[in-house]
């Protein structure tokens, strides 16, 4: 177990839902990844680097809601800005999996 933080720390982290609307092979990642555009609605369309290769298709992810840190430092990997960081578990076998709302939510909405 990390660390105990207080409400003020995890108030600071701004986790949010989205729609992924453009997936693309990212050839230049030293693992194998996607470049996601993910619709946040009024805070517009961030670009993330997923490694999520293994479990999802390029046509699974496409309308796919999923949760995200937006204020994140934004984050160069190879010739690709990362925005935003893509929320996941790792399963037994080390892939990852999307963590995502059990209902649709409206894009940019806050969890909290």
């Amino acid at each position: 177990m990390k660390k105990e933080i207080t409400f003020e720390d995890f108030s600071r982290i701004d986790i949010r839902v989205g729609t992924i609307i453009e997936v693309c092979d990212f050839k230049k990642a030293r693992k194998p990844a996607y470049q996601l555009k993910i619709d946040f609605g009024d805070l517009g369309i961030k670009k993330s680097s997923a490694q999520i290769t293994n479990l999802y298709s390029k046509e699974d992810l496409i309308n796919k809601q999923v949760t995200a840190v937006l204020n994140f430092k934004p984050r160069q990997i190879a010739n690709f800005l990362s925005e935003v960081l893509v929320l996941g578990i790792h399963d037994t076998s080390n892939n990852v999996v999307l963590l995502q709302t059990s209902k649709k939510g409206k894009n940019g909405q806050q969890i909290n």
